[in-house]
């Protein structure tokens, strides 16, 4: 079954989705860890499925230790520049680890990828690229949406596959990253 991730209201089928699930309230973008954590536990007295968007490694690290969570949203968002030998891509194999240990999907919102542009684009691209590299190999579970507020944000169901395998997922873990049925358990 598959199922798209939307900011509000839309018809999905016509892109080959299933169903819908409306993100709002449960969506934390605090950029404070602290504050962070006290939205998680107010919000995880209403529902179970909360998403938390990335910051910088220790944020990360904090929000995957906390199995109250369910997907971790774009790690390499808010990291600052990279070292001349390493790229700093929000996840470490530590990471992985501890977000599978606790059930913790890694996400990638494709919003993030269309808004930039040129080098800034090709810079993100490969710090998700990094991130599938270890999520695959730590089999750590990952998603892909559009997070779209209207229906010209949403894409076809085939086409995030194909991104995905473009990112370097595997068959298997792009069907899962685009179908997302292992959420609704």
């Amino acid at each position: 079954m598959a199922v798209e991730l939307v900011k509000t209201e839309l018809d999905v089928r016509e892109f080959g989705f299933d169903k819908s699930i409306v993100v709002k309230d449960n969506y934390i973008t605090d950029r404070d860890y602290e504050a962070a954590r006290k939205s998680i536990e107010k919000i995880s007295r209403v529902t179970d499925f909360i998403i938390v968007q990335g910051r910088d490694e220790e944020f990360n690290r904090k929000v995957l230790e906390n199995k109250k969570v369910k997907i971790l949203l774009d790690p390499e968002n808010d990291n600052k520049g990279s070292s001349l030998f390493q790229r700093n891509s929000g996840l470490n194999h530590v990471l992985c680890k501890i977000a599978k240990e606790n059930g913790i999907s890694i996400g990638i919102n494709l919003q993030e990828i269309v808004k930039r542009e040129g080098k800034n684009r090709a810079e993100y691209l490969a710090k998700v690229m990094q991130n599938v590299m270890l999520c695959r190999k730590y089999k750590t579970k990952m998603i892909i949406t559009t997070f779209a507020e209207n229906e010209s944000e949403l894409r076809n169901v085939y086409d995030m596959k194909s991104l995905c395998l473009v990112l370097g997922m595997d068959t298997k873990m792009a069907k899962d990253a685009v179908e997302k049925g292992f959420l609704l358990s």
